[in-house]
């Protein structure tokens, strides 16, 4: 059983002539025990909500997940997409690629993300578990990771959240190999893994990963652990290659046809490529054949308690968007956007069950967490908000997983210039399209005295150049309103709250049921019917780009202000809509205290950026404004001149 995965993983990387046969070589023998003895599964049903997860750390090591689902008889892997491992549209890609109900649990790739996604799996599993008993949830999460995940910073982060919060049904399988691309993993690593890991509060086994009773009896003791649990399995990478195994050469690249030849006669395995014999196929169907039996019986307790589990992940946020907006525009008052998200989230928090919230130790100034949280911790997961630490990598990668194990919609908390720690975690979400929601503060350098360290310049255009983000900076508290409940009903789609420390005036007064912030740009105010200028600005710049308007016009140089509070729905626009708010007049601004670059394709070829792009300075917020020229009197100066030209 263990040889038919060697194969097929060893061909297929042959066949493609690109890929990584030593780690699924290797980690066959500890897959198939997994999968035979203790792994929950039903490859008929691969969204189950009580299944186990198998998470695979190692992407590179693709074909071992990819011969397991089709193997143990998931629709999703045929031994065709196999046969077209790497090549276009073949579900078998380099690394996993997340689609929902195949046996593909998370996208992983970026070493060590998959080790976070795990540690979100883990945590929704016990969150769920107290919410609606453990008789309907009860599964473990696998991760296979390798000595390259563990070299990640990553791992670090999430594997001591982890132990602080004692997930016992998290078991890593540590693929210790000692080998890396470089050669032996000594070139750059001498860490004692035992002491590390026991550090973080798990536990720690050490087996021999190709002797099938050290193998079980490891996966047996974790079947009743108290705490999170690294399995590490001393393996030897290319297992079944005389002339590669243990070697980096069968790390990253096809073995080559004359050590295949070798490979199979080694393991004696008298097949051609591709082929899996009837009777261990077979063998192999029978163990995905059990989880439709164990399914079943699960059924019979999950029907007496699903309109119970229905209400639970039912939600009503437009409620909650529309009372807030009636508060907000009774109270008029100026409000930093982030105390705005503040207060839409007390209001979601209090009617919604499925929101779980965040911040990496910056809860106060994120304004994350509200009177109606409950803190989520060691033994107690009835609770609905994370302290993550300062730990913002791991922070957006387990938000991940809590958003792929079920329906929960996790938001979490930092400062905008840390959005580069959690860059590629917000870039697979945008991949996956998973509803994830980042609330990042203190957006531009109107955070003020700590300078230039914490003042992003080029992070909102960087942010803006993911695909499949929607990164939203409004300009005031019922802009703030719009943007969160768009983002609740952007089930495919990640978003970003870029929000402000200062104060901002309010740009609206009047009571609307459209979204207008849906639009992505829309306009807030006009000076006159004829105009000769379009003033597009974001953020905490809709109020400067107001009091720019209403300067010009003193002078009869009448205009119109567009809010763009996202960029990424203005795009998706009708050609109509967009050139309504663009083309009205030849010359056009804009102003946004960050980089001007993403700005350039609207104010054209005759426009003027008013922004920032060299780093800020360390000063009283409204002092660097004024240092930058973020000013009225000094637009308003600029643009007398260029339309005097």
């Amino acid at each position: 059983m263990s040889n038919s995965i060697r194969v097929l993983s060893m061909d297929a990387v042959q066949k493609a002539n690109s890929g990584h046969p030593g780690m699924p070589m290797g980690m066959a023998d500890v897959s198939t025990i997994l999968f035979k003895y203790f792994l929950k599964f039903n490859p008929k049903n691969p969204g189950w909500i009580n299944r186990d997860r198998f998470v695979l750390s190692a992407g590179h090591g693709s074909m071992l997940l990819y011969s397991l689902l089709y193997l143990t008889g998931y629709k999703s892997v045929k031994l065709n997409d196999i046969k077209n491992f790497r090549q276009i549209d073949s579900i078998c890609a380099g690394h996993p690629e997340y689609v929902q109900n195949s046996g593909i649990e998370t996208t992983t790739g970026p070493l060590g993300q998959g080790i976070s996604n795990a540690v979100g799996f883990a945590l929704a599993e016990e969150i769920l578990k107290k919410k609606i008993g453990k008789d309907i949830i009860n599964h473990k999460t696998y991760v296979v990771a390798g000595d390259g995940c563990l070299m990640e910073g990553i791992s670090h982060e999430a594997m001591s959240l982890a132990g602080h919060l004692k997930l016992k049904n998290l078991i890593m399988l540590f693929d210790n190999n000692s080998i890396s691309i470089d050669g032996p993993t000594s070139l750059a690593v001498s860490d004692n893994f035992k002491k590390r890991f026991e550090s973080y509060g798990w536990d720690y086994l050490e087996i021999n990963g190709h002797k099938e009773k050290e193998i079980f009896n490891a996966l047996k003791k974790v079947q009743n652990a108290k705490k999170p649990t690294v399995i590490s399995c001393k393996t030897k990478i290319g297992y079944g290659s005389p002339n590669k195994s243990g070697k980096a050469s069968s790390h990253g690249s096809p073995l080559g046809t004359e050590e295949i030849e070798l490979v199979r006669k080694e393991l004696g395995w008298n097949y051609k490529p591709f082929e899996i014999p009837k009777n261990i196929l077979k063998t192999w169907r029978d163990i995905g054949g059990k989880g439709e039996k164990i399914e079943n019986r699960w059924n019979k307790i999950y029907r007496k308690k699903k309109s119970k589990i229905n209400k639970l992940f039912k939600n009503d946020f437009l409620k909650s968007a529309v009372n807030e907006k009636k508060i907000a525009l009774k109270e008029e008052k100026s409000l930093a956007s982030r105390k705005s998200s503040e207060s839409i989230i007390n209001s979601l928090v209090k009617n919604n069950n499925t929101l779980i919230g965040g911040s990496a130790d910056l809860a106060g100034s994120n304004n994350t967490k509200t009177k109606n949280h409950e803190i989520i911790k060691p033994g107690n997961f009835n609770g609905n908000y994370i302290h993550y630490g300062v730990r913002e990598h791991a922070m957006c990668g387990i938000m991940n997983g809590l958003a792929l194990h079920s329906k929960f919609i996790p938001y979490g908390g930092t400062f905008l210039i840390f959005s580069d720690y959690c860059k590629p975690s917000i870039r697979l979400a945008a991949m996956m399209k998973q509803q994830v929601i980042y609330v990042m503060t203190h957006d531009s350098i109107g955070l003020g005295e700590d300078g230039p360290t914490h003042q992003p310049i080029e992070q909102l255009s960087g942010l803006r150049a993911i695909p499949n983000l929607n990164v939203f900076r409004p300009a005031d508290r019922i802009e703030t309103i719009e943007c969160w409940e768009h983002a609740l009903k952007s089930t495919k789609t990640p978003s970003i709250l870029s929000l402000t420390r200062q104060n901002l005036n309010p740009i609206r007064n009047k009571y609307s049921n459209t979204n207008k912030s849906s639009l992505g740009a829309y306009e807030v105010l006009r000076t006159n019917k004829k105009i000769k200028l379009t003033i597009l600005a974001s953020g905490s710049e809709v109020n400067l780009a107001i009091e720019v308007s209403h300067k010009l016009a003193k002078d009869r140089i009448y205009s119109k202000v567009i809010s763009v509070p996202c960029m990424e729905l203005f795009e998706s626009q009708s050609g109509n809509y967009k050139n309504k708010i663009l083309n009205e007049t030849k010359l056009r601004i804009s102003i946004e205290a960050g980089s001007s670059d993403c700005w350039k394709k609207y104010v054209g070829d005759f426009g003027m950026t008013f922004g920032i792009d060299v780093f800020g300075k360390s000063a009283p917020y409204k002092d660097i404004y004024k240092y930058f020229g973020l000013i009225s009197s000094n637009i308003v100066g600029k643009l007398k001149k260029e339309i005097k030209n």
